[in-house]
């Protein structure tokens, strides 16, 4: 069954005299434990698809339905009651507050429900050591590394157990090493928990550590590549040979 189902997507910019149509009647269906990458050229459609999909942005037609609630004919108190239950985000800035710690951080998606304080706290620990930054927790985000802000940030994005997890670029502003750190965390707390996660990367090898590789072209999806048994560098190979059909920007050696 699946967790997001999206039916003819259009998103539209600007008016009867002047419009840009992003997205071009996109159909997409996620299941619940799926890990999935969004790629495709530069201006293709991939992130306005991620946010419409997210209720960042509204669709121009269509419907979206995330765990059979469709979210596109709720009014803006409902989407935010829905967001804050359902829904969880990375953002390729980290997006956290300057004037928390590292935990104060990571509670907040907690601090606006009803969950105690020992619950909390039970979560934080939790989240906190899969992620290998229970030891930073008193730390501000001006006192850690690029890595470990993004590892917060995806702390934060888990920790009320979302349906689905959004993720913008995570790796974007990360060197190799923390990117690759945060890849494999994603990848274990989606294989354990049975995180539901789209992500938007240019990165054919971010996409190499999912499960399934959405390829967006003109505001359509192009084709779509599934890992299987394949080893990551098989599925790598696979990716930068479709990137070379796609017409995309080649990674290089």
């Amino acid at each position: 069954m699946n967790i997001l189902e999206a039916i003819k997507l259009r998103k539209s910019y600007g008016n009867k005299f002047n419009r840009q149509e992003v997205l071009k009647g996109v159909d997409i269906g996620i299941k619940k434990g799926e890990f999935i990458s969004t790629m495709g050229p530069s201006g293709s459609g991939k992130t306005t698809l991620l946010n419409v999909l997210s209720s960042i942005d509204k669709a121009s037609e269509g419907t979206i339905e995330i765990e059979n609630k469709e979210i596109t004919s709720m009014t803006e108190k409902q989407l935010a009651e829905f967001r804050k239950r359902h829904l969880g985000f990375i953002f390729q800035e980290y997006n956290l507050l300057d004037t928390l710690t590292v935990k104060e951080n990571i509670l907040l998606p907690l601090s606006i429900t009803k969950t105690s304080k020992k619950d909390a706290d039970q979560k934080f620990h939790t989240i906190a050591s899969e992620l290998d930054i229970y030891e930073i927790k008193d730390k501000y985000p001006n006192e850690i590394s690029g890595g470990q802000k993004q590892r917060t940030s995806a702390a934060r994005a888990f920790i009320h157990d979302p349906s689905i997890i959004f993720a913008d670029e995570p790796t974007g502003a990360l060197d190799s090493k923390s990117a690759s750190d945060l890849l494999n965390k994603l990848s274990e707390l989606n294989r354990h928990r049975h995180a539901t996660i789209m992500m938007v990367t240019h990165d054919p090898i971010a996409a190499s550590y999912c499960t399934r590789v959405i390829f967006i072209k003109d505001g359509q999806i192009f084709t779509q590549l599934h890992k299987g048994d394949q080893d990551r560098q098989s599925f790598f190979q696979d990716i930068i040979k479709t990137q070379g059909i796609l017409g995309g920007v080649q990674y290089e050696h």
